[in-house]
């Protein structure tokens, strides 16, 4: 809640006496109408065992992919991922390894999802979410914003430790990550510049979405904010 009254556009506010009184200060912030309901009404509006009384009513989050990825590095694209749970925490990973977009395509989520806003944890507020119904065009619209498109697949990438080396993720990147079940179509993944694989060290047999999300990103992250060695010729 904190992070919709901070940085996203709040349109009116629901709170309950009790939460009027515990969380004066994000009732301040906000300069949105706030109308008090019963605890009755919270627990109706909520999709939460337990509601904390206060609920907003914020402006749309979803933009075209072209208008998300303006100015981008380092993009997730969500090709087909159904999971509500998986897509918020890739928008909160892609948040933390400070990507500038998260884009919804195919199949994908509708990323208004109240478990997927939740799992975001706020990040849902902090960066742009694009939303393109064709995955085709969406990879069209990241290399048209300059990005490389890679997509990670386990069975048909190259290794990631190999990418690292080469320093190919040095380039401005979008990550394409497919379904959690059936995993990424082949058509869409013949569209990306070439498939990244994870190494799996050690007897696992493989890795989630989310996890799989956050190593290929803050890999990314880190090329890019790799500084050269002293002495190195740039």
């Amino acid at each position: 809640m904190r992070e919709a009254v901070t940085y996203g556009t709040v349109l009116e506010l629901f709170v309950t006496e009790r939460a009027a009184h515990r969380h004066p200060d994000l009732i301040e912030a906000s300069s949105a109408p706030v109308s008090l309901i019963t605890e009755r009404a919270a627990a109706g509006l909520s999709e939460t065992a337990t509601p904390q009384g206060i609920v907003a009513v914020c402006t749309t989050l979803g933009c075209p992919a072209a208008e998300a990825l303006r100015g981008t590095r380092l993009v997730a694209v969500l090709a087909g991922v159904s999971d509500p749970g998986n897509a918020g925490t890739v928008i909160r990973v892609a948040d933390a390894a400070g990507a500038g977009a998260v884009v919804f395509a195919g199949d994908a989520v509708d990323p208004h999802n109240g478990k997927c806003v939740r799992a975001s944890t706020g990040s849902v507020f902090h960066l742009p979410l694009g939303v393109e119904r064709d995955p085709h065009r969406a990879v069209a619209a990241c290399r048209q914003a300059g990005l490389q498109v890679l997509a990670a697949d386990a069975d048909s990438g190259r290794d990631l430790d190999d990418i690292i080396d080469a320093g190919s993720l040095a380039a401005p990147t979008a990550w394409l990550f497919g379904n959690e079940v059936h995993g990424m179509d082949r058509d869409v993944l013949a569209a990306a510049d070439y498939a990244v694989a994870i190494p799996l060290y050690g007897r696992a047999e493989s890795l989630n979405l989310a996890t799989a999300a956050a190593i290929c990103l803050y890999a990314s992250a880190r090329a890019h904010r790799r500084r050269p060695a002293a002495g190195a010729i740039t």
